[in-house]
């Protein structure tokens, strides 16, 4: 039993470090434009206005943030 849970909180690590790696604000990003991208998915023209919007926002907040740890 003990190696079935060392291997599912290896498995669990490694999806964390792939998922979220060193940007977790863009795993969030991500998580908010699927999740937008679902709601908007019957309004076309809202979409093509808010959704490049989302993305223009974290992936903003992520250089500024990159910029200020060098």
């Amino acid at each position: 039993m003990t190696s079935v849970i060392r291997a599912l909180s290896a498995l669990g690590k490694f999806w964390k470090d792939f998922l979220i790696g060193d940007a977790p604000e863009l795993f969030a990003g991500t998580l908010v434009f699927v999740g937008a991208a679902l709601v908007l998915h019957r309004h076309g023209y809202v979409a093509v206005i808010v959704l490049p919007l989302i993305v223009i926002m974290f992936l903003g907040g992520s250089v500024l943030r990159g910029r200020a740890k060098s």
